[in-house]
């Protein structure tokens, strides 16, 4: 793990990953990308229940480190991109919820790191924006779509339009939106009320959720029967259930 982003996890299992390039407005370079990656796998090996995806200072992420990007020849750029999707894809698909929060603007690569994550909470200082193809490059095309629809995340491409965090909410990108005051409390409740729940259940349930998705309805539905067959196997949900007797 570089300084370009920090990892510790907290007695209830209760990861925090904060993007730390806060000079550079926290853009993606490939320390950063590395230090995504590592951080994921150490959020696995801890048994952490849950991840926290935040920033330091007023900005979540300002998108590639073009200043980096600079010194690069096209090998060293194609690079640098397949190790921002591995990051991506990292998040993605980390058995533990995990929940983006986001306090200040995030563009290009700070939209992808944050629709990684399950669900965005975001103070009203929150914005989106994909500008890549105004750029003259490309990115943000496939994981935004699926969760704004094509029309509105083609509308963010073309035109460099920045969401706010309440068209964000409105058009489901961002989940809650929380006063500043507000943040930390909302945060620890949301961090208290996972932490508390089965570990395995709650990867079960993303599970099903991400692949369902992804399949016509017949499948999904096997999706979740093959989920439901785990979780009888396991047994666990016996001594949940024993537990509601004494509430």
């Amino acid at each position: 793990m570089t300084d370009a982003a920090l990892y510790a996890v907290a007695a209830d299992g209760v990861a925090t990953l904060t993007l730390n390039r806060p000079a550079a407005r926290n853009a993606l370079n490939t320390a950063l990308c590395e230090a995504l990656l590592a951080a994921t796998r150490r959020a696995v090996a801890d048994g952490a229940k849950l991840l926290l995806l935040r920033a330091r200072g007023p900005v979540f992420c300002a998108g590639a480190d073009l200043k980096e990007r600079q010194g690069m020849d096209d090998d060293a750029v194609r690079a640098r991109r397949l190790k921002a999707f591995a990051a991506y894809d990292a998040i993605e698909r980390l058995p533990m919820p995990v929940v983006a929060v986001v306090e200040g603007p995030a563009v290009g690569s700070g939209v992808e790191i944050a629709a990684a994550a399950d669900f965005i909470v975001a103070t009203p200082t929150a914005s989106f924006r994909t500008p890549e193809a105004l750029w003259g490059t490309v990115g943000a095309t496939q994981r935004l779509p699926r969760v704004l629809g094509k029309r509105l995340a083609k509308d963010m491409m073309f035109t460099g339009r920045t969401l706010s965090a309440a068209e964000a909410l409105a058009a489901g990108l961002v989940s809650r939106i929380v006063a500043p005051d507000e943040l930390e409390e909302t945060v620890a409740s949301i961090a208290a009320t996972i932490a508390k729940a089965s570990p395995a259940a709650l990867a079960l349930a993303k599970r099903c959720i991400d692949e369902g998705l992804e399949r016509d309805p017949r499948g999904a539905l096997a999706t979740e029967l093959m989920a439901i067959e785990e979780s009888l196997a396991a047994a666990e949900w016996r001594r949940t259930m024993a537990g509601f007797g004494d509430r």
